[in-house]
């Protein structure tokens, strides 16, 4: 190897090899950063479909109060979206509160009637205040009572129940707590006499 005598013997800057690495390394570390991370990103995803369960659930309790303890309830419904518009405007305005962060569907207007409209959640139909059971849930894979360990939400991330992609779902329950399950639930989805699960 040659050794620098004087000034000007030596190259300057960066051989074409390691200007090649360097810039792989940049694309690398760059794509490492930015690209989110979809668990987490669901996860933020989920943390605010639980606050907008919650904030329905106001709604909802303050409707009950107003009927004897019961919740919405309207007969011959097919969507939750039908039942829950029973509480626009009178109990709640913010309508936003019907839209899941995590699905593709698109928001409502401030006041805007659900009827026709899609919302993001199932709705247990004939259930009250001193149940201690699931009262609204992400959208489900289907409307039918489930065994625990039975797929309520997607598990392959697509259509139908999939408003968290294949990371499970929320439910509200009718005391007013959240709770995040995965796709498949460890408890019964039982559905008593005169009770309903309507999917949006």
């Amino acid at each position: 190897m040659a050794r620098c005598l004087g000034r000007g013997c030596c190259p300057k800057g960066f051989s074409l090899l390691e200007l090649l690495v360097t810039v792989a390394l940049i694309l690398i570390l760059t794509t490492l950063y930015w690209s989110p991370n979809r668990a987490s990103r669901q996860h933020g995803l989920q943390i605010s479909c639980q606050k907008n369960l919650q904030k329905a659930y106001i709604a909802l309790e303050i409707y009950a109060n107003d009927s004897g303890g019961k919740f919405p309830q309207l007969k011959g419904a097919q969507t939750s979206g039908e039942v829950l518009d029973i509480l626009v405007p009178r109990y709640t305005s913010d309508t936003s509160v019907f839209i899941c962060p995590g699905s593709k569907d698109s928001l409502l207007g401030s006041g805007e009637s659900l009827r026709g409209r899609r919302i993001s959640y199932a709705y247990y139909m004939g259930r009250c205040l001193t149940n201690g059971l699931p009262l609204m849930s992400d959208r489900q894979v289907d409307t039918h009572a489930k065994a625990a360990g039975q797929p309520v939400f997607s598990t392959t991330g697509k259509p139908p129940g999939n408003n968290h992609r294949q990371y499970g779902g929320n439910f509200l329950f009718c005391d007013g707590h959240v709770e995040l399950t995965p796709a498949t639930v460890p408890f019964a989805l039982d559905l008593g006499p005169g009770e309903v699960l309507l999917n949006p």
